[in-house]
């Protein structure tokens, strides 16, 4: 059984598309510690790019930590991105697909949370947001 080390975390600005790439791949390599599937890492690797992706657009920077975690028995990866953006004015509004305040398809925010187990999601205007995203070992 793999032993996950408290401390043992990455990580990453998020100030580029190039930012961007390397997050996903390294929530893949994560991912793939945890002996997730193909298609999970895929599915893990999309949240997280949805995510820095979002940052760098609205937030122009930020940062992504990934986490291995473990709870009991329970083994995954723990995903939090942290800007000092303009914040998320209406939450409710951001979480509806569809809706977008650039030329995007409006499935970022709500794509991501349908993906992880665990979405959480804090923004004050002026502030900044805070994404933290969890998605087990099945």
């Amino acid at each position: 059984m793999l032993q996950v080390p408290d401390a043992a975390e990455t990580v990453m600005p998020l100030r580029s598309d190039v930012d961007v790439l390397k997050a996903r791949q390294c929530g893949k390599q994560l991912a793939a510690a945890l002996h997730f599937s193909n298609s999970e890492r895929t599915i893990i690797a999309t949240a997280i790019s949805e995510i820095a992706r979002n940052t760098v657009l609205y937030a122009q920077s930020g940062h992504m930590r990934l986490k291995l975690i473990q709870q009991g028995a329970r083994r995954g990866m723990l995903i939090v991105t942290e800007d000092k953006g303009p914040g998320i004015a209406d939450l409710d509004l951001a979480m509806q697909d569809g809706y977008t305040t650039s030329r995007g398809l409006g499935i970022g925010l709500p794509g991501a949370k349908r993906l992880m187990d665990e979405f959480d999601i804090v923004s004050e205007v002026g502030k900044g947001t805070t994404i933290t995203m969890k998605k087990w070992e099945r």
